[in-house]
């Protein structure tokens, strides 16, 4: 019999608070996180707001500060939550864990860009009469003005980094990075290394930020971020008529993940199972997913097939639903194939539409919902769906949180390059 894979401790770091119970309150309650950008003067451009992490101070979460000075936002948000998941699992206190057994999968993005050192060195080196930049003149600046540290720092495996120092973690270390679908697939590939022996323990999920000049601007030109700067609270809209693109998003989750045998000899208690796992890859186009959603809907049968879950027994669906034309109507699309239509598909909703789209890390916090989901029997709202669109004719739960009977949760993380992942988590 295959291993059984449970959950035993959650932390995360989001644009609705630092700590579990609190980020779980305002979900249900439909708070926004999205305020009016502060990291940088985005007076200009054409989206002005973001899904920020507020008020938060990494070094609280770490015995030794120093080990960790320079750090970008990416690795201060996993600092936290790992150092929440880690305390919740009881490992803090567990002093028979074999470091050579204990690995970290990661699906974080990269750091926080040192954009003003950058442009500063590109200004210097550019020669308006010959119109040319010189190269020499570039590097003479950026020398003077970048460090090593902060430029290795932009790195996306530095989290990982940070994170396996902290912890003295010598088993598998691996970090990916396939867009939103990062974290979800991080989850995946974990569950599989234990399956197979090769750790007894595993810290997984994601981290990242592109709340930065270059992340703002790539997505506007791709227009894919909402334009509403009227009403940012309102600004992500999944699924509804008026939907005009998501909002950016940071911050971190964090999970410990063991087999249920070793939780239990070690006396954890498992908050729920990761009981299957689909992978696939629209092989289609770059930012476009296919608008049949097949890889979507292969992702959505293969874990539930990897869970042995029948369509009948998914409680709830958490969905991708980013609030693009694009997404929302293929996602629905897929649910469809997999599920059958509105009478028969189960709830679906989109916490990004209070949280923001925290792109690597956009899957961990929906596995991180679904447990508490399957926990106190409610599932969170879509806020600000007061008409939903033609194509996108499925419950999705619309502005009020629901009680329900939820054992059996399917969350999606879909990525640009096509890259397709679910999970389904079950009540153990």
């Amino acid at each position: 019999m295959s291993e059984r894979i449970v959950i035993t401790g959650m932390g995360w770091i989001t644009p609705l608070g630092h700590d579990i119970e609190s980020v779980w309150s305002n979900l249900l309650a439909g708070v926004s996180g999205i305020t009016p950008i502060a990291h940088f003067d985005a007076s200009t451009f054409p989206t002005t707001f973001a899904a920020q992490v507020k008020d938060y101070d990494w070094r609280p979460y770490v015995d030794d500060p120093s080990l960790h000075e320079g750090v970008g936002h990416n690795t201060g948000f996993a600092l936290g939550a790992a150092a929440q998941a880690w305390k919740h699992a009881g490992l803090d206190a567990f002093a028979d864990l074999d470091p050579t057994r204990l690995g970290i999968y990661l699906g974080s993005g990269e750091g926080s860009i040192d954009f003003d050192n950058y442009v500063a060195s590109c200004l210097a080196s550019w020669s308006a009469d010959d119109r040319a930049s010189d190269s020499v003149a570039w590097a003479r600046t950026a020398a003077q003005r970048m460090t090593a540290d902060r430029e290795i720092e932009q790195e996306p495996n530095m989290p990982l980094t940070h994170l396996a120092l902290e912890f003295n973690a010598m088993g598998p270390t691996y970090n990916c990075l396939t867009a939103c679908a990062a974290s979800t697939q991080a989850i995946g590939e974990a569950t599989e290394i234990l399956k197979r022996g090769h750790a007894d323990v595993m810290v997984t999920g994601g981290a990242h930020t592109m709340i930065h000049p270059f992340g703002v601007t790539g997505f506007n030109r791709l227009t894919a971020l909402s334009n509403r700067n009227d009403d940012p609270t309102t600004a992500s809209r999944p699924f509804s008529r008026d939907r005009d693109g998501f909002v950016l998003g940071e911050g971190a989750g964090m999970l410990v993940l063991e087999t249920l045998e070793h939780a239990r000899q070690r006396g954890a208690t498992p908050l729920a199972e990761i009981a299957g796992y689909g992978s696939t890859a629209d092989a289609y186009r770059i930012t476009d997913i296919h608008p049949d959603g097949r890889g979507a809907a292969k992702a959505m049968r293969d874990a539930m097939q990897h869970a042995g879950v029948g369509p009948e027994e998914v409680d709830w669906v958490a969905a991708h639903g980013t609030g693009t034309k694009e997404n929302d109507s293929i996602e629905t699309k897929a649910i469809k194939s997999v599920f059958g239509e509105r009478g028969d598909a189960p709830p679906v909703s989109s916490i990004k539409s209070m949280m923001g789209h925290l792109i690597a890390a956009a899957g961990v916090v929906q596995a991180i919902t679904a447990v508490l989901a399957i926990r106190d029997g409610k599932l969170p709202p879509t806020a600000n769906l007061h008409d939903p669109a033609p194509d996108c004719d499925l419950d999705y739960i619309p502005l009020q949180a629901r009680d329900a009977a939820v054992n059996t949760c399917l969350s999606n993380s879909f990525g640009f390059g096509g890259q397709n992942d679910t999970l389904i988590l079950r009540r153990i």
